[in-house]
């Protein structure tokens, strides 16, 4: 069944083309599909669409319909193209011609809107919640591991010292910056645009107030031109949410490579959470970081991916805009796992308490020295080539006992304040 359907059936081959995946896909947003469908079924029959017999066994058919999909009991068979005409179907099917009404006033394009607006805000809440949870778990690691020194590096050469507390709330805090991108991701998503049809509106006296404020919208998208402009607008919005978390992680992922490797080993973690060689018996390789590493990198490919499909597009619906679900909702799923697996693995890690004993990391200590020589009256470039004049002789001997006290140094890591900003973010 095609909801435009005109008594005329569509070569196989090209029913296969248009229509993808989108039954596959679909089966992810029905339940946003027949959530909208009762807002909009509710306000036709406040515009005297629907009677009142009438919006009573629609709303409870729909109901039936939601509660298989959440038991996971709805499919989307091949002959319909997809969730919308299925939904529909139904409705018609258990209510012949009563079922037929719901189409009223609005339009595939719409409606596909409505369901993805839903679908992101639930999922933009959910990844937030999963980076609280791995924002929690760096943060007691912070304060656990606060006084453990570890090198800090520029340049991938050994430059000044950091401590694990540094190390793991640096993390923690640029989470917050990503949660700035998911809130702005969701401010775009929480807007109506139930009601805008095919992009130009309907004859019916429709209520849009009424559907914005039965769905949970913040607002509506006013102009239904703009409404159905929001189509690509609000993914790449998402997109570049999405990247800025995934860009965080894959960040912190690489570190941990390098640190779990034998030249560096700064951290590891029990053997379950590594994996072997088939070859070699010592190896525990860090295969769940560098699938993190490579699956966020190619999520970080994905803002640009939806600007090529959509860049070019004038306003109006084209079918080019299907494209953008293919690869968004999988995205979606992509990123939560990373989180969810960083979190778990984070919670088993061990770390090295005793790094900088080695005396290749002695130059850590040069600027603490120079930084000494200044506080005694020296200038800082007179110092600067007394320590470094040490080095070149091998007389370097460093102290140290460090003592950083300025907001967010070493010693005064401001776990409070950072803790606070995210509650802040989060709100």
């Amino acid at each position: 069944m095609k909801l435009w359907d005109k008594g005329f059936s569509t070569d196989k081959k090209i029913d296969m083309f248009t229509v993808g995946n989108d039954r596959q896909l679909d089966l992810i947003i029905a339940k946003y599909d027949v959530l909208g469908s009762i807002a909009h079924a509710k306000m036709l029959h406040k515009i005297e669409i629907l009677q009142d017999r009438e919006i009573v066994i629609i709303e409870a058919k729909l109901n039936s319909i939601l509660q298989n999909i959440e038991k996971g009991n709805f499919v989307i068979e091949d002959t319909f193209e997809d969730v919308h005409s299925k939904v529909e179907f139904m409705l018609t099917e258990m209510l012949g011609d009563t079922g037929k009404k719901i189409h009223t006033a609005r339009s595939r394009n719409d409606q596909v809107l409505v369901d993805l607006h839903l679908y992101f805000k639930d999922e933009i809440s959910e990844i937030k919640n999963l980076v609280k949870s791995l924002f929690d778990e760096l943060m007691s690691k912070a304060e656990e591991h606060k006084e453990v020194l570890i090198p800090g590096y520029t340049h991938l050469q050994v430059a000044m010292p950091s401590s694990f507390g540094l190390w793991f709330s640096a993390y923690a805090e640029s989470l917050i910056d990503d949660v700035y991108m998911l809130n702005a991701a969701f401010k775009i998503a929480d807007q109506n645009p139930l009601g805008s049809g095919a992009g130009y509106g309907s004859s019916f006296d429709i209520d849009r107030q009424m559907t914005t404020e039965l769905l949970g919208f913040e607002t509506l998208k006013y102009n239904v031109v703009a409404a159905q402009m929001s189509r690509g607008k609000t993914e790449k919005a998402l997109a570049s949410a999405l990247s800025t978390v995934a860009g965080t992680l894959s960040k912190f992922a690489m570190d941990i490579c390098l640190y779990m490797s034998q030249n560096f080993n700064f951290v590891s973690f029990p053997d379950e959470l590594t994996t072997g060689s088939s070859i070699m018996p010592h190896k525990k390789n860090p295969d769940v970081f560098e699938l993190i590493r490579g699956k966020c990198n190619a999520l970080q490919a994905l803002p640009y991916e939806l600007t090529l499909i959509s860049n070019n597009l004038p306003s109006g619906y084209q079918r080019d805009l299907q494209l953008l679900k293919e690869a968004v909702l999988p995205a979606i799923q992509t990123l939560k796992s990373c989180l969810e697996m960083m979190t778990f693995s984070i919670e088993n890690v061990r770390v090295n308490t005793k790094i900088l004993e080695d005396p290749k990391y002695d130059y850590l200590f040069t600027v603490e020295e120079v930084n000494k020589l200044v506080q005694e009256g020296v200038a800082f470039r007179d110092a600067y080539k007394i320590v470094g004049a040490k080095v070149e002789k091998g007389e370097f001997k460093p102290d140290k006992n460090v003592n950083h006290t300025h907001l967010g140094s070493i010693g005064n890591l401001c776990l409070k304040e950072i803790n606070e900003k995210m509650i802040t973010a989060l709100k």
